[in-house]
């Protein structure tokens, strides 16, 4: 835990910042299964906003994983970590007035809560977007063979395989992409 520390306020508010720039931040925070469409839809609705002019920057678990938390696994107390470090991060992207797209399993409805709650505690608005896919339809797209390979016993504490996934509630978007095209989902 970090003593001897002191928050150093830029020169603009977020308010400022919002009235000089003309629109706020916020986050969207997609969560799903593997394979469910979280990063599709994350990545085209960036595309979608930036070519409106808005800025909006995706934040994708994988791409996470090369970098910032790379020292990070995949068991219940690594996840966490995962998802925590990633909720402070898009709050600093959504107070910039950028809109946060997290794409991540983000298996534990606690993690997703405690993320929710650090954007509520900024007055940053935070919008839960359950990607939903049954287990068949994200077996059969598998498209980097995971699933596969955690059936086989070759990837331990896999979600929705070996390691649980606690759906959302009450999500503000729930988007079936097995029901829905890209498009659909961006609208």
């Amino acid at each position: 835990m970090s003593t001897n520390i002191t928050w150093h306020a830029g020169k603009f508010s977020r308010e400022e910042r919002e009235k000089l720039l003309g629109h706020k931040g916020l986050t969207i925070w997609f969560t799903g299964l593997s394979a469910s469409g979280k990063s599709t839809l994350a990545s085209a609705l960036e595309q979608h906003l930036i070519s409106k002019g808005v800025p909006s920057y995706r934040l994708d678990g994988d791409n996470i994983r090369f970098g910032l938390n790379k020292d990070l696994g995949f068991g219940p107390k690594d996840r966490e970590e995962n998802i925590r470090r990633i909720a402070e991060v898009a709050k600093l992207f959504a107070d910039s007035t950028t809109i946060a797209l997290t794409s991540f399993i983000s298996p534990y409805r606690s993690d997703r809560d405690a993320a929710r709650k650090l954007h509520e505690d900024s007055s940053i608005p935070f919008i839960e977007v359950f990607v939903d896919a049954p287990l068949e339809v994200v077996e059969q797209r598998d498209p980097k063979g995971l699933y596969k390979k955690a059936k086989a016993g070759e990837i331990k504490e896999f979600t929705g395989i070996s390691a649980p996934y606690e759906s959302p509630l009450s999500p503000e978007i729930h988007i079936h992409t097995d029901q829905t095209t890209i498009e659909e989902g961006v609208e």
